[in-house]
């Protein structure tokens, strides 16, 4: 069953679903094969064509019981093959046992974890109470606005039921597992400075120029402090700062004009802790002061959503999951993810939602050449979610 597992995992690794212009076609099919193989029904729902949900459901003992959904996505991100040891999508395993591959960690190994955790159970002729929805999601890498965005809008997400959700983590370098139970608010936005415009060998007033000195200057250290105080108090992770930083700069037609305009573009991942109309006001009071007719444009100005509890009050699901943990004899970190998931389309809608990837005791590759996952890990992943699943599912 362990080489069963591996090979599953080394075949959907080996589908090219990789951003731009992804087919996701040859994942449907990956997908439902598997579906057959584990006598379960396969559904497929399109929000947007040729985005694809795939939803493969084990029924439970109590059907109206609300449910258990594990989710996943089906993209990954762009390689650089020529940076790569291996090629990115051969799935080769090496003679430790690391199989390199894009999506390894990020995050097919948690979808086919899923379903290798079934198919114990399944063998093991064990029924859990709750049912068990796992999901294939696209688009998540580019905001997931194809894929969970809208899906959690229809009737067919409705009809699941969800009570409780896992979704993926990241990779943990020691042995203290990472569990994300929130995620930072992304805002991304280009500051637009027009000026005036004339010959570079003047000194004009009011130039694009000056006005992008103010603002770089006024973020940047912003970003500073944000650092120095993440470095200065062990307590805290990327997740608990607010992050921004320059991501584009447009502007200028040769070097002896001075610009009509110049566009800065940020990404910022607010804090949870942070209020944010007071950080717009921030944003608009630090261009007011840069200079006249500064504009902002907002790519994606995400609301705040509150985090999952993690207390022990009234929170069996979690009580559940953290009961697993002390059976594994596992060590864990509870954090606020750095980045962006699906999970918070679900909490949006008020569901709890864990993120979780079985992860120790390896390099964090996500997005970077060579991603690789060693295949003891890959299995004792599928060991600690038919554990994790027992309990949360048996609620």
């Amino acid at each position: 069953m362990d080489q069963q597992a591996i090979e599953n995992f080394r075949e959907y690794l080996r589908i090219p679903s990789v951003h731009p212009d992804i087919n996701y076609e040859p994942c449907v099919v990956f997908l439902q094969k598997q579906a057959k193989s584990l006598g379960l029904p396969c559904a497929v729902h399109y929000c947007h064509p040729k985005n694809p949900i795939v939803i493969i459901s084990w029924i439970g003992k109590e059907p109206t019981a609300p449910s258990i959904l594990l989710n996943s996505h089906m993209d990954v991100v762009p390689v650089f093959e020529d940076k790569w040891k291996y090629k990115p999508f051969d799935a080769h395993i090496d003679e430790h046992g690391n199989i390199y591959a894009r999506g390894s960690q990020d995050m097919k190994c948690v979808g086919i974890q899923y379903l290798e955790a079934v198919r114990r159970f399944k063998a093991e002729n064990v029924v859990l109470k709750r049912t068990l929805h796992i999901s294939f999601v696209p688009d998540e890498e580019v905001g997931g606005i194809l894929g969970m965005q809208d899906f959690v809008k229809t009737d067919q997400f409705r009809n699941l039921n969800v009570g409780f959700a896992l979704d993926e983590g990241i990779a943990s370098v020691g042995d203290v597992m990472r569990v994300f139970y929130g995620e930072r608010t992304i805002w991304q936005f280009k500051l637009h400075c027009p000026g005036q415009t004339g010959h570079g060998a003047l000194l004009l007033d009011n130039t694009a120029g000056e006005k992008v000195r103010y603002l770089m200057d006024k973020f940047s250290d912003f970003r500073a402090g944000e650092k120095k105080r993440l470095e200065s108090d062990p307590k805290l992770t990327i997740g608990d700062v607010t992050t921004v930083n320059v991501t584009m700069l447009r502007g200028g037609v040769q070097p002896n004009v001075i610009p009509e305009e110049f566009v800065v573009g940020i990404d910022s991942r607010i804090a949870v802790t942070t209020n944010l109309n007071e950080w717009e006001s921030m944003i608009n009071r630090w261009c007011k002061e840069a200079g006249k007719d500064i504009w902002v444009e907002y790519i994606r100005k995400n609301p705040c959503i509150p985090v999952t509890k993690i207390d022990d009050t009234n929170n069996a699901y979690w009580n559940a999951f953290q009961a697993a943990f002390e059976d594994l004899g596992l060590k864990m970190k509870t954090e606020i993810f750095p980045a962006g998931t699906d999970s918070r389309f679900l909490r949006e809608l008020g569901i709890p939602a864990i993120g979780f990837s079985p992860i120790n005791n390896t390099p964090i590759l996500l997005h970077d050449h060579d991603e690789f996952l060693n295949s003891a890990m890959f299995l004792r992943g599928i060991e600690i979610y038919c554990k994790l699943l027992t309990k949360v599912a048996n609620v």
